[in-house]
């Protein structure tokens, strides 16, 4: 645990973006940054704990809404990583991200994942689907033709060596 703690500490005198928000906090509150990055911690993993209640609930209809959100994040997580060298250049282009992910976690009919899951994404899937579905089907049978080309040559080896070793 103390070396748990130690970390902690040593990361407090670091100088990044999160100890400077701690301390004008601190400056602002008059609270210590240790008790305030405390607090940020516990409160975060409560949220985690209470989203992991929320997949273990009965409800199919939060499951729901957290898998469409999550949809619409990897799709925009791998567009960004094919265009975010030029995205990052746009000036607020982090706020903007940040913006529009906040938008698609919003509660209610404003959600924004739902929205664009049932008004882009799932029609371009249901419209495609067939084709990704033998493509995929295809990619996993070489896969498995493969692994099994492998495992049958290191099978062959390994009698080998043994044949040697006698």
């Amino acid at each position: 645990m103390d070396g748990l703690r130690q970390r902690f500490e040593r990361f407090l005198e670091q100088r990044n973006l999160a100890t400077e928000a701690l301390g004008a906090l601190e400056a602002k509150t008059g609270v210590d940054k240790r008790y305030l990055a405390t607090g940020a911690a516990t409160l975060l993993s409560l949220y985690l704990l209470f989203g992991i209640k929320a997949i273990e609930s009965p409800s199919k209809e939060d499951d729901t809404v957290w898998l469409t959100y999550w949809v619409v994040y990897g799709l925009f997580g791998l567009a960004e990583f094919f265009s975010d060298l030029l995205l990052s250049w746009f000036p607020f282009y982090y706020a903007g991200k940040c913006a529009f992910l906040l938008f698609c976690m919003a509660p209610g009919p404003w959600n924004g994942a739902h929205m664009l899951y049932h008004r882009i994404i799932r029609p371009l899937f249901l419209k495609h689907h067939e084709a990704v579905d033998s493509i995929v089907s295809d990619i996993s049978g070489r896969a498995l033709d493969v692994a099994a080309g492998m495992t049958k040559d290191a099978g062959k080896v390994s009698m080998t060596q043994l044949q040697k070793a006698k």
